[in-house]
């Protein structure tokens, strides 16, 4: 079994590194951080590898993790080969869904592989996305020998494995953050209007939930043109029209949101077909306007 360092201890390190050692997909070895205690409270989470203080200090391994942050990730692993921790032959894969693994220059010069792997998945708490990781799908790229080495070891907890070009990265990566971030923002904007509204925040929560809930479970059902419902949907211009300035007025930037997600509504709607294509072109020019 290949041992893994890994660089970089915040939540999706940790994660890492449990399910790969619970799983026995690779020996977790050396655990680094540029916090000290973030490292040694990967290895307790773990249950496994050596909290190590400095990277000079990391013993060698055929596979090595960069876990940092996007802006980090190339800049650690340069320093990764200046430290003369990376041998030719080795592994060393990263976590961005944005950045392409070409982009560690260092460890392709010095003879490694290099790869990356991005989990569709959220790991704001470390413990439930370990517990619920298994079916998980995530994006693989890199060269041959990462790709293969990635593979088996995230089947080996459970992953759903697809391969991605690295040219079309950044342009996946928008499309997840706009699933799952944006779509918390998309919330946090309904919250603000209802606030606006007078409805307490307890109970704002609990108007959301089924009305959420049940939207996304269409969309995943029927798709996105036949889960489009309310006024754009129904061609109701008067309506459109009083809800953008009643938005507008209670705060900007949410009237700018309104605009740009109701411009992209205007082209389901006429997917859908239901709604009178001149009431539709009323309101896309009522979006423009």
């Amino acid at each position: 079994m290949k041992s893994i360092n890994i660089v970089g201890c915040g939540r999706a390190g940790r994660t890492f590194a449990r399910l790969f050692a619970k799983s026995h997909a690779f020996v977790v070895q050396d655990l680094h951080d540029l916090n000290i205690a973030a490292a040694r409270a990967c290895a307790r989470f773990a249950e496994a590898g050596e909290p190590v203080r400095h990277l000079a200090d990391m013993r060698p391994a055929p596979v090595w993790l960069v876990a940092t942050p996007d802006d980090a990730i190339v800049d650690t692993a340069a320093a990764l080969v200046a430290a003369g921790k990376v041998a030719p032959g080795n592994v060393v894969v990263h976590l961005s869904g944005a950045t392409p693994s070409v982009d560690m220059v260092a460890v392709i010069e010095a003879g490694a592989h290099a790869g990356s792997f991005h989990p569709m998945k959220t790991f704001a708490d470390p413990g439930y996305a370990a517990g619920s990781f298994p079916g998980t799908y995530v994006a693989l790229e890199g060269d041959k020998k990462a790709i293969k080495v990635l593979r088996v070891a995230l089947r080996k907890i459970g992953a759903r494995v697809f391969e991605i070009e690295p040219q079309h990265k950044v342009l996946y990566h928008a499309g997840s953050v706009m699933v799952c971030n944006y779509l918390t923002t998309v919330l946090e904007a309904g919250l603000r209007c209802y606030d606006g509204a007078g409805i307490k925040l307890e109970t704002a929560y609990k108007l959301m939930e089924p009305l959420v809930r049940e939207t996304v479970d269409n969309v995943f059902r029927t798709g996105t043109v036949r889960s489009l419902t309310g006024p754009i949907a129904r061609g109701d211009e008067a309506v459109v029209a009083r809800q953008l300035e009643s938005v507008r007025k209670h705060d900007r930037d949410l009237g700018a949101l309104y605009l740009a997600l109701g411009r992209v509504a205007v082209d389901l709607a006429r997917s859908k077909g239901e709604a009178d294509p001149r009431q539709l072109a009323r309101i896309s020019r009522l979006f423009k306007d």
